[in-house]
């Protein structure tokens, strides 16, 4: 048995390792210890743990009910952790890996660089050092479960079709500047190919530290 799972048995010491945040019923987030099962209301505002829920004995045998609240139709922008850290990432159940690049991270997930963009909602492995902010360890690697929830591929299709829909405009006012339109599109798209590297954007279901 790993010595720290020792630690917590034996001496009720724990160094904690949490997980990724989840929601719960209220709505409101928490973290759980990896290794003592302990759980921490967590704020993402700050990106930090809050205080320690503690559970009655008798909630198990209590059937909560929840009220619907009516929420807000605008939710603020979540804030970003910048990182600029290496990552490691890959279709599940394939053996090519990908180095990329961490820009940062939300609560919504992870927004790297990498040399493989990747279809939208295409489950992936990320590699990479989680922050202590949300980890509660330093310098500690995490085998991360990710979701792709946007990538370059999606935003250069938009763009072409906001591009066609401009160009349709123009034509109907004045079709001789077709020739010119298409002309700036080409020049668009060839600038566009000049790029090595894809832009993803993916939600993280879930993670374990490396050992």
């Amino acid at each position: 048995m790993p010595q720290k799972i020792m630690d917590v048995l034996m001496l009720g010491r724990c160094s904690h390792e949490f997980s990724w945040p989840r929601r719960g019923a209220d709505g409101e987030y928490y973290q759980v210890c990896l290794l003592c099962a302990a759980e921490y209301k967590y704020d993402w505002t700050t990106m930090r743990r809050i205080e320690r829920v503690e559970h009655p004995k008798h909630d198990a045998l209590v059937r909560r009910t929840h009220t619907r609240e009516k929420r807000p139709s605008w939710t603020p922008r979540a804030r970003r952790l910048k990182l600029d850290a290496p990552v490691r990432y890959r279709v599940n159940s394939t053996s090519t890996w990908y180095e990329g690049t961490i820009d940062n991270l939300s609560q919504t997930g992870l927004l790297f660089h990498g040399p493989q963009p990747l279809p939208v909602n295409a489950l992936i492995e990320l590699i990479f050092e989680m922050p202590e902010e949300i980890s509660g360890q330093k310098n500690r690697n995490v085998v991360c479960q990710g979701r792709v929830i946007r990538s370059s591929e999606a935003f250069e299709h938009a763009r072409s079709k906001g591009r066609k829909k401009e160009r349709d405009k123009e034509h109907d006012k004045d079709p001789s500047k077709d020739h010119e339109n298409n002309n700036q599109d080409q020049s668009a798209d060839a600038q566009g190919s000049d790029v090595s590297e894809g832009v993803l954007a993916a939600s993280i279901v879930d993670y374990k530290f490396i050992r």
